[in-house]
């Protein structure tokens, strides 16, 4: 390879990563809007955390759902076209959720008191759960994507660039949606939905305009071919696999193999459960308990939540990447055990600290715990890429993400269930959310002498 095409190949490769990185913020901002409003909704609406619970775990299930049927779909047809039209309907739902009180009168979505009716709670709840469908419709692609664009053995340090995209996203919606809520008050909830939507909708036209989906669209040889030049760590088994394309009945051999009948990706699913039901708690639940358990304002509640993602959660990613890299030869699942160990020790912190104690000692802790657990919410699904090889990474992070948001079990109707029961509250959750955290560190740390991916597992099967 010449220095003019290797360097348009580096060019393309970093335009790639930040356009998804992009786009990826844009879906964030369609998806944890509806956690930042919740505090205004439950005030003004009169919904329960019971029924908001139930709207976060219905949404977090069939999200999971649509990334499996996505995923699939994903290692079949074009990736940036399936991830521009998620992210183009994901706009329409939120619009309808502003504007669907706009229909009281036509049906009955409001009582005598101006509070919610169960006709605007299905009306909502159902919109919200067609926007998880359609939110399956980023990430296995993305991941796809990325697996083409970058050799495994850089491939760490990048998604976990591109993973600061969780937090960048759930962090600049969060403090938006906040800073609208003070400004504005409760009653401007619809402001949460309408405002990402409208800057959502350009960030959609971005990727389907720009991206590719392969290096090969863009008249370059496969990835591999930069590690000729000593651009990455040579790495036999993937490099002599990317050179053996499949289609029909064998690809669907090949996936059953190395993804629906491998154990590694059973137990990293398993294992991605644990974390998604920290990482949930923070993210979904963290401007209610903050107002609510510690006595925190929403204004900074929502500004801690916010730098838990912009501050904790970014440089978490970035560090649990290039961790992986350069200090544990990119064995994932290695980061991924002391990083999960780390979340749950920072989240009993914040726990253990007393009301009366200064915000800020809640906030670092808070803050810590984003940082710990964004290293392992972006390494999984790196390493479903890794052991599922980029011929399959699609699917198996579609089939990872069954688990990861069958989280929303536990902390969705589960924590709003509890939180609001007589005896157990917040505490309750807490605890659980911390077992959860442990259970995860045992999965992962039984990885610890595994092989780094399954390329030698499918190069068996393939020969």
């Amino acid at each position: 390879m010449d220095a003019a095409v290797k360097q348009r190949y580096v060019r393309l490769q970093w335009k790639t990563l930040i356009v998804l990185m992009v786009g990826y913020i844009c879906y964030y901002f369609l998806r944890k809007n509806f956690s930042a409003a919740i505090p205004a909704m439950e005030s003004t609406l009169g919904l329960s955390k019971i029924q908001l619970g139930i709207f976060l775990t219905l949404n977090g299930i069939v999200y999971g759902l649509s990334r499996m049927v996505n995923g699939v779909l994903a290692d079949r047809y074009s990736k940036r076209i399936l991830m521009s039209v998620g992210l183009l309907l994901s706009c329409a739902i939120n619009l309808a959720i502003c504007f669907s009180p706009k229909l009281n009168g036509v049906v009955a979505l409001f009582d005598e008191q101006g509070k919610a009716t169960l006709g605007l709670v299905y009306l909502i709840g159902s919109l919200w759960v067609l926007n998880g469908y359609v939110h399956g419709m980023a990430y296995p692609p993305i991941a796809s994507m990325m697996a083409h664009w970058f050799h495994p053995s850089e491939l760490a340090t990048k998604q976990s660039i591109w993973n600061a995209s969780h937090s960048l996203g759930a962090g600049l919606v969060i403090a938006l949606c906040g800073w609208l809520l003070s400004h504005f008050g409760y009653e401007a909830w619809n402001l949460c939905f309408i405002v990402p939507a409208v800057i959502a909708f350009f960030g959609a036209i971005l990727m389907l305009r720009t991206l590719k989906d392969t290096p090969q669209e863009c008249g370059l040889p496969p990835v591999e071919a930069l590690v000729e030049d000593g651009g990455q760590k040579k790495d036999e088994a993937a490099d002599s696999l990317e050179m053996q394309p499949l289609s029909g009945e064998r690809l669907r051999a090949f996936i059953s193999r190395m993804v629906f009948r491998n154990p590694a990706i059973w137990s990293i699913s398993i294992a991605d459960f644990c974390v998604y039901v920290i990482r949930f708690t923070i993210l979904e639940w963290g401007t209610t308990f903050l107002t609510q358990y510690k006595g925190f304002d929403i204004a900074l509640a929502a500004s801690i939540v916010a730098a838990s993602e912009l501050i904790g959660g970014v440089l978490g990613t970035i560090v649990a990447g290039w961790a992986t890299d350069h200090l544990f030869h990119s064995h994932t699942l290695r980061t991924s055990a002391l990083f999960t160990l780390g979340a749950t020790l920072s989240f009993t912190a914040f726990w253990l600290i007393p009301q009366e104690a200064p915000w800020i000692w809640s906030a670092v802790a808070i803050v810590a715990s984003a940082f710990f657990i964004y290293g392992p919410q972006a390494l999984l699904g790196v390493s479903c890429s890794q052991y599922a090889t980029r011929m399959a990474a699609g699917s198996a992070n579609g089939f990872c993400g069954i688990f990861c948001y069958g989280a929303t079990v536990i902390s969705g109707i589960g924590f709003g269930f509890l939180a609001d029961a007589p005896g157990m509250g917040w505490n309750a959750v807490f605890m659980v959310a911390i077992a959860f955290g442990l259970a995860g560190t045992v999965i992962l740390s039984c990885f610890w002498k595994s092989p780094t991916n399954g390329y030698e597992r499918a190069r068996k099967f393939l020969a």
